[in-house]
C-alpha cells in the first residue's frame, strides 16, 4: 500500500470500536423508550379506570359522610359540629370542574382520549383493563423495535416510520392486540426499508452517542414524573399487577361505604329513639 494514499475512515484507530458504541447506544435506548412508553400507558389506564370504576363509591362516601355530620350536629346542636355538617356537605357539592363545564371532554390536562378520537371521527374505545395482555405488550415491543424512526437516517424513512407508530402507540394504549397483529403483518408486507445509512465517522460518531445520551436523559426525566405522581406511586404498591390493585382499592372502598352505612343507621335510630 502506497505509504502516501489516504487512510480510509475504515481503518482510523478506534473507529470499529466507535460504531459498536453507537449501535449498542442506539438499542439500549429503544428498549429505554419501550419501558416508560409502556409505564405511561399503564399509568394513564390506571387513572381513567380509576376514575370511571370508584368515582361512583368516592361520591357515596362522600355523601354518608355529609349526612353522618349532619346527623351528629342535628343531634348535639353543637356549633362545631354545624361547622363540620356544613362543610361535609359543601365537599359533596363542590364548584363545577373544568372537565364537569366541558361536558366531560377536556380536564386540567388537556383534552380527554374519548374526546380526541370523537373529534378524529375515531371508535371511542376506552381501556378494558390497567396493563394490556401479554400478547399486546409483545407484540408492541417487537414493531418498535422493528419500526423504530432512529434506526435510518433517510428523512422520508423517518417519517414512514413515525407515522406508523402512532398507530402502533393508538393499538397498545387500546390493549388491541388483534390490531397490534395486523399491524405486524402490514409491516412486513410494506416496503422494504432503505439499507441502513453508513454510520458516519469520527466527530460525527461522538454527537451521535451525545444526542442519544441527551435523549436518555430526557426519558429518564418522563419516567421519574410518572413514578413521582400519584397514580404512580401508586402503582409501584403492586408493580407485578396493577389491576388487581384497582379491584383491591374497590374492596375496601366498598368497606368503607358499608361502615358508613351501618354508622348513619345507629345515628339514625338513636334520634328516632
Amino acid at each position: 500500500m502506497n505509504a502516501n494514499s489516504p487512510t480510509h475512515a475504515r481503518d482510523e484507530p478506534g473507529t470499529e470500536r466507535l460504531e459498536k458504541a453507537v449501535r449498542a447506544a442506539e438499542t439500549a435506548l429503544i428498549e429505554y423508550e419501550i419501558a416508560v412508553e409502556t409505564f405511561r400507558v399503564e399509568v394513564e389506564n390506571f387513572s381513567r379506570l380509576h376514575h370511571q370504576r370508584l368515582g361512583p363509591v368516592y361520591a357515596r362516601l362522600d355523601e354518608l359522610d355529609a349526612q353522618i355530620a349532619e346527623a351528629v350536629a342535628a343531634r348535639t346542636g353543637d356549633p362545631e359540629d354545624v361547622r363540620k355538617a356544613e362543610e361535609a356537605r359543601g365537599a359533596v357539592l363542590p364548584m363545577p370542574r373544568v372537565e364537569e363545564l366541558f361536558f366531560g371532554w377536556i380536564d386540567s390536562d388537556g383534552m380527554l382520549p374519548e374526546a380526541q378520537a370523537m373529534l378524529n371521527e375515531q371508535p371511542v374505545q376506552p381501556p378494558s383493563r390497567v396493563r394490556p395482555s401479554e400478547e399486546a405488550r409483545k407484540a408492541y415491543r417487537d414493531l418498535v423495535r422493528k419500526a423504530h424512526p432512529d434506526l435510518v437516517q433517510d428523512e422520508a424513512e423517518r417519517t414512514r416510520r413515525e407515522e406508523f407508530l402512532v398507530r402502533v402507540n393508538k393499538a397498545y394504549v387500546e390493549g388491541d392486540a388483534a390490531a397490534l397483529a395486523a399491524l405486524d403483518e402490514e409491516w412486513e408486507a410494506g416496503p422494504l426499508p432503505e439499507p441502513l445509512a453508513e454510520l458516519l465517522r469520527g466527530e460525527e460518531l461522538y454527537a451521535r452517542l451525545e444526542w442519544l445520551a441527551r435523549r436518555k436523559e430526557s426519558l429518564t426525566e418522563v419516567a421519574a414524573e410518572l413514578e413521582q405522581s400519584a397514580i404512580g406511586a401508586m402503582m409501584k404498591m403492586a408493580p407485578d399487577d396493577p389491576d388487581a390493585l384497582l379491584e383491591e382499592i374497590a374492596e375496601q372502598l366498598l368497606g368503607q361505604v358499608a361502615e358508613r352505612e351501618r354508622e348513619l343507621a345507629r345515628l339514625t335510630e338513636t334520634e328516632q329513639g
